[in-house]
């Protein structure tokens, strides 16, 4: 069974490029290994992600994201099954502002003033 999660949080401190490179480059890897595909937004000092991949791996993946120190005020905003996978090009598509990308960062969308991107849009739409 496929699920897909969404949840917000606020970052525990401020991730510029080099941060955001890392920890994009490290969700991907893990995300792999998993057979999880998503996006993840950051915006204003809050992340918002949407998973989607097997149930056991989702339920792996939601225990260490609730635990991990680099966020806090984590709030679950749906967690569903699905049939489709929206993302399923993506390990972690990625949206944040245009002046934080890193030459060759695939699946980068950069967010319009108010913060979004159309993969937001895509993952909320239900």
């Amino acid at each position: 069974m496929l699920e897909r999660l969404l949840y917000r949080s606020r970052a525990s401190h401020d991730f510029g490029s080099l941060h955001l490179f890392k920890l994009l480059t490290e969700a991907r890897l893990r995300n792999e290994k998993l057979l999880v595909t998503g996006h993840l937004l950051y915006f204003d000092g809050c992340f918002t992600q949407c998973i989607e991949g097997p149930s056991e791996s989702i339920d792996l993946l939601w225990r260490v994201l609730s635990t991990d120190p680099r966020h806090h005020d984590i709030e679950l905003l749906a967690r569903h099954e699905i049939s489709v996978r929206r993302f399923a090009q993506w390990s972690m598509a990625f949206s944040t502002y245009s002046s934080l990308y890193v030459h060759g960062m695939e699946g980068f969308f950069p967010v319009d003033d108010d913060g979004q991107s159309p993969l937001v849009r895509i993952c909320l739409a239900d």
